[in-house]
C-alpha cells in the first residue's frame, strides 16, 4: 500500500518497542508519514499481539489499534548476524525508538553511545518506567505503578474511597506523546546541524507532568491535595451534577459563565447571594452549592439542560459511553473514527488522527502488520539481495 506523503515523509524510524508507550510514540510518527519499521523478535513478537480479548479475526484488537501504518520485520537481535542486519538498517534510518529496561540495548551492543559512533545524526529515543538515570533506573515500570508513584492515584476518585487509577493507561499514552514530541524536536535539530541526540522519557515523568494544579498548589503552600471526584481543584461549579435522567458536566468556572448559568436555569438570585458571590466563595461551599443546583437540575432531563445551556452560551456536556462517543455527529465530522478496508480482515475501525494539518495531514492507511509480514520487503528496500535474505531466513535470523 502506498504511504501518503505526510509531514514526516522521508523520516525512517526503526521501532524496537512493544506494549503501549513506545508503540503510541511510533504510531504518531507513522500517522504523519514516517516510514516506521517495527522490529520484533521472531518468536512471538510484540507481547501485545496476544493481549485480549477482544480479538479481530484472531488478532488482538489493542495491537491492531497501536500498530497501524507500520511494517513488521521479524529479526533476532540476540546473535551477531541479527545485530549486523540492524546496523545495516541503521545506515538508512533517522530515528531509533526502544522501550526496554535501561541497559538491555547496551548489552546487545546497540545502545546510544555505540550507535551514535556509527551514525552521528541519529535521534535515539528511549522510553522506560523511570528513565535512564536515577536510583530507580533498573526497575521495571507499568502504567499502574507510575500512576501511583506520580501522585495521580492520590488525586483520582472520591474522598474516603480506595485508591483509583485514571480509567485509561494515561502514563503509558502520555509517555508516548512526550517521546514523539522529543523526537520531532531532536529531528529538527539534526536536520539543521547534523547532530543527533538521545531522547529520554519515562512513565513516571509523564504522570508527574499532568499534576499542574496539584503540584503548583503544593509548591505554593505545602498543602497535600486529595481526590475531588469530578470537581475542579480551584473552581466551582465545575463538575458532574445530577439531572432527572443522569448527569451533566457543567463548566461554570468564570464569573461570567456562572452568571450566565444562573440566568439560564432560573437561579438569578444566586448571583448576588453572599454565599456564592465570588469564585472563592463558590469553591469554599462547593458541596452546599452542588446540592442546591441539583435541586433544580433534577427537575428536567439532561438533553433539556444541554439545549438550554448551549443557547445561553454556558459550557456544558453529556457523559458518554464509548458507543455514544462514536455515534456523535461531531466526532464523526472530525474524522475521529476511521474505517480502513483490508482484503483479509474486512472493515477495521480505528481512532482517527487527533491533530489536523491543513496541507500535509496525517492518515490511517495501513492495518497493523502480521509478525514478519514485511521482512523481505523491508530488507530489499535496505539493499539486501534475495540470496542474502534467503540465508537469513534459513538461519533463523529473520522470520517471515
Amino acid at each position: 500500500m502506498t504511504m501518503p506523503k505526510g509531514p514526516l515523509d522521508g523520516m525512517v524510524a526503526l521501532d524496537l518497542t512493544q506494549i503501549m508507550a513506545g508503540p503510541v510514540c511510533t504510531m504518531m510518527l507513522a500517522d504523519m508519514g514516517a516510514n516506521v519499521v517495527k522490529i520484533e523478535r521472531p518468536n512471538g513478537g510484540d507481547d501485545t499481539r496476544r493481549m485480549g480479548p477482544p480479538f479481530v479475526k484472531g488478532r488482538a484488537a489493542g495491537f491492531m489499534a497501536l500498530n497501524r501504518n507500520k511494517r513488521s520485520l521479524a529479526l533476532n537481535l540476540q546473535g551477531g548476524e541479527g545485530r549486523d542486519v540492524f546496523c545495516r538498517l541503521l545506515e538508512g534510518a533517522d530515528v531509533v525508538v526502544e522501550n526496554f529496561r535501561p541497559g538491555v540495548m547496551e548489552r546487545l551492543g546497540l545502545g546510544y553511545e555505540s550507535l551514535k559512533e556509527r551514525k552521528p545524526s541519529l535521534v535515539y529515543c528511549t522510553i522506560s518506567g523511570f528513565g535512564s538515570s536515577g536510583p530507580y533506573r533498573d526497575r521495571g515500570g507499568f502504567d499502574l505503578v507510575a500512576q501511583g508513584m506520580s501522585g495521580l492515584m492520590s488525586i483520582t476518585g472520591f474522598p474516603d474511597s480506595p485508591p483509583a487509577k485514571v480509567g485509561v493507561p494515561i502514563t503509558d499514552i502520555s509517555a508516548g506523546f512526550l517521546a514523539a514530541n522529543g523526537i520531532l524536536a531532536a529531528y529538527i535539530h539534526a536536520l539543521k546541524t547534523g547532530q543527533g541526540q538521545m531522547v529520554d522519557t519515562s512513565l513516571l515523568e509523564a504522570g508527574i507532568a499532568y499534576t499542574i494544579w496539584e503540584s503548583s498548589g503544593y509548591f505554593a503552600d505545602g498543602g497535600v491535595p486529595g481526590p475531588l471526584g469530578s470537581a475542579h481543584r480551584v473552581s466551582a461549579p465545575y463538575q458532574a451534577l445530577r439531572t432527572r435522567d443522569g448527569y451533566i458536566n457543567l463548566g461554570a468556572a468564570t464569573q461570567a459563565t456562572w452568571e450566565q448559568f444562573c440566568r439560564a436555569v432560573g437561579l438569578d438570585g444566586l448571583i448576588d447571594d453572599a454565599r456564592f458571590r465570588e469564585p472563592g466563595d463558590r469553591k469554599a461551599r462547593e458541596g452546599e452549592l452542588a446540592e442546591l443546583l441539583e435541586e433544580t437540575l433534577t427537575q428536567q432531563e439532561t438533553d433539556y439542560w444541554l439545549e438550554s445551556l448551549a443557547t445561553a452560551g454556558v459550557v456544558a456536556g453529556p457523559i458518554y459511553n464509548m458507543k455514544q462517543v462514536y455515534d456523535d455527529p461531531h466526532v464523526q465530522a472530525r474524522r475521529m473514527v476511521v474505517d480502513l478496508e483490508d482484503d483479509a480482515l474486512g472493515t477495521l475501525r480505528h481512532i482517527g488522527v487527533p491533530v489536523k494539518l491543513s496541507e500535509t495531514p496525517g492518515a490511517v492507511y495501513r492495518r497493523a502488520p502480521g509478525l514478519g509480514e514485511h521482512s523481505r520487503e523491508v530488507l530489499r528496500e535496505f539493499g539486501f539481495d534475495e540470496e542474502k535474505i534467503d540465508g537469513l531466513v534459513e538461519a533463523g535470523v529473520v522470520a517471515e
